[in-house]
């Protein structure tokens, strides 16, 4: 009689990236928030070494600041920070999904992130749910390095969704959005799919950071 390999447990390093990361996203280690190594050792009972490591993985991620004198914080975001992220999206992920519907890639794994986004039991699974929908649209576009340059800022993108969704929950208005782009890109409607995806992220941040000036990006699309 054959058995399943059980599942593998994931490092210590891993489990507290993953926690640290879900704490960020919910708010409850807010942006500006001091991260203190003892702290988080002793709160998720693991030695300093698996957060040191965790905590320069989500510097490297954009979600935390190392600094020479305060340590790692969580990172703050304003309307410049949430302006340059978005300006990369916008510049980006428009053309990798003209690319993947050029491609007829399949775009199953957008619908089921809609699913997941529907059903989350929270803010952070929502955030993880958006940023999942986004991936799918662009990376089946052919371009690995298009794909990971996306992929660098995801969780940068989440951290401005955070920070915008406690002031004014929008995801009501962003899943609908979300919906008109996969059914547009289903129908084989690159350009429409394409400027609807194209105002999705240009009007989330121009709608939750109003005090950020306009950048050529930003404007409307022909």
């Amino acid at each position: 009689m054959a058995f399943a390999a059980p599942a593998p447990i994931p490092s210590r390093t891993q489990y507290v990236l993953e926690a640290i990361k879900h704490a960020i996203l919910t708010g409850l280690l807010p942006p500006g928030r001091a991260l203190v190594e003892a702290e988080l050792a002793a709160q998720y009972g693991v030695s300093k070494t698996p957060v040191r490591e965790a905590l320069k993985t989500l510097a490297g991620t954009g979600l935390v600041v190392m600094s020479q004198y305060k340590g790692a914080t969580v990172r703050t975001v304003d309307a410049a920070m949430a302006r340059e992220v978005y300006d990369v999206r916008l510049l980006l992920e428009p053309e990798a999904l003209r690319r993947t519907i050029a491609r007829r890639a399949s775009l199953d794994a957008a619908g089921e992130a809609l699913v997941q986004a529907d059903g989350a039991a929270d803010q952070a699974e929502r955030s993880l749910a958006n940023r999942e929908f986004h991936r799918a649209l662009y990376l089946p576009c052919g371009n690995p390095l298009l794909a990971r340059m996306l992929d660098e800022v995801r969780d940068q993108a989440a951290l401005v969704s955070t920070v915008a969704w406690s002031a004014e929950p929008s995801w009501g208005r962003e899943a609908d959005e979300h919906r008109e782009i996969l059914r547009l890109a289903l129908e084989g409607d690159a350009d429409g799919a394409v400027r609807a995806l194209h105002d999705h992220i240009a009007g989330f941040v121009r709608r939750a950071f109003p005090e950020a000036p306009e950048s050529d990006t930003t404007a409307e699309m022909p």
